[in-house]
């Protein structure tokens, strides 16, 4: 079950000059689905990646810190789901870089050059021989179009798989955009997301593709939550293939650097919007909007504590518009020179409170209307300056308490 959210048309995807996608089924953890993908890279393309600040780090993410500071030139990504390879110490580590070995001797490159992702289960040992038998397959398989079946192969708990595509004209030259991410549950990003990759045939210098994929995680995914818990395994990654026919971006402060800018933050949103879209359980989809902050980091606190009460959550199931839990959660999310009076509390176009109390025109039945809508946006105004940010979150139904509950099964 998702809100609002379809399966991606592979005809939106578009193909990126200098990106092979291969998908295979290795049984990796279950029979009869996809579950290994191998993406290839040209030797043109620059990569960067944003990765967990959960210091229980998994042992890919902690290979791809180190794979992408030796400065090789990544040429490939190895993603497997069904096993996350967190929390399994030193034997995790040396099996995520078997996978990589693997790899990388079948293409001919150095084991630094391969990036490696894992998904699903904790502290079970990765079945590296089983990704390493499932390679041929998928690199069998490796074409330009299977941006849609990689979406579909990189999915947990996800029950709609997540892609998007954009085109944007860079110095009159078409450039694509096309990114996959996967992510349901144990979503609170500090960073990226559970699994997100994004490539671009755009011509962007190596010097920039880090702040880029910061900017494009900082205002996309590190704007979503489900649940509050951040993952051992979030992973971000960003591909320039620089096989467009424009001028090399040189600055994202450039005309064409934000043109690029602004169309992947507008793929990476969609992709980050869909995880919450599709969260473990969810019905219902909350936009949580802050103003009037002296500060946008205040108006994100203050945002995420709504995001994160149970209380507020299990209310939005119900459409319950116990509402004066919102102003509890402003009330506690840590800002201590706040003053209540100056608060006002919008659910959609009802204004609710008005100055730290129930507006004297507030009606519950207008509340409770706006409650019972699949999608949601809570309006908070400090009162405080003219600072602004919003997250995007989910309720919380008896699915999710189900869904984790039975996810080893």
């Amino acid at each position: 079950m998702s809100v609002n959210l379809t399966a991606p048309n592979p005809a939106e995807l578009f193909p990126i000059a200098g990106v092979r996608i291969g998908v295979t089924e290795a049984g990796i953890r279950k029979a009869n689905r996809k579950d290994l993908t191998v993406v290839l890279m040209d030797e043109a393309a620059s990569v960067a990646g944003v990765f967990t600040q959960n210091r229980f780090c998994a042992a890919p993410v902690q290979v791809c810190r180190e794979h992408l500071a030796a400065g090789q030139g990544i040429r490939a990504m190895l993603v497997n789901t069904g096993n996350a390879n967190a929390g399994t110490g030193a034997d995790g580590l040396a099996r995520a870089k078997s996978t990589c070995q693997a790899l990388a001797s079948r293409l001919g490159l150095l084991p630094e050059q391969v990036l490696p992702f894992s998904t699903g289960v904790i502290m079970e040992p990765l079945p590296h021989d089983r990704i390493e038998a499932g390679l041929e397959a998928a690199l069998a398989d490796a074409r330009a179009d299977n941006w849609a079946r990689a979406a579909e192969a990189i999915m947990t708990t996800d029950t709609v798989a997540k892609a998007f595509g954009a085109q944007v004209l860079i110095d009159g030259v078409q450039v694509s955009i096309t990114g996959i991410s996967k992510g349901a549950g144990m979503i609170r990003p500090n960073m990226a997301t559970m699994l997100g990759f994004m490539a671009t045939d755009a011509c962007v210098s190596p010097d920039l593709m880090k702040q880029l994929a910061i900017d494009l995680a900082e205002g996309s995914f590190n704007r979503v939550t489900v649940d509050g818990d951040t993952s051992t395994n979030d992973s971000f990654v960003l591909i320039a293939t620089n096989r467009a026919a424009h001028a090399l971006i040189t600055s994202l402060d450039s005309a064409a650097g934000q043109a690029l800018r602004a169309a992947m933050l507008d793929v990476a949103k969609k992709l980050a919007q869909a995880i919450v879209r599709d969260g473990e359980g969810a019905t219902k989809f909350i936009t949580i909007q802050v103003d009037g902050g002296r500060t946008q980091a205040e108006c994100r606190q203050v945002a995420y504590a709504i995001a994160h009460s149970p209380l507020v959550k299990t209310a939005f199931f119900a459409s319950d518009p116990n509402l004066g839990r919102i102003l509890a959660a402003v009330g506690y999310a840590g800002i201590t020179d706040l003053d209540q009076a100056g608060i006002d509390l919008y659910l959609d176009d009802v204004l609710v409170a008005h100055q730290g109390g129930r507006h004297p025109a507030y009606r519950e039945e207008d509340g409770q209307r706006v409650m019972k809508q699949s999608e949601i946006t809570v309006r908070v105004l400090l009162g405080r300056g003219s600072a602004s940010d919003t997250v995007w979150t989910c309720d919380l139904s008896h699915d999710y308490v189900s869904i984790n509950a039975d996810y080893r099964s």
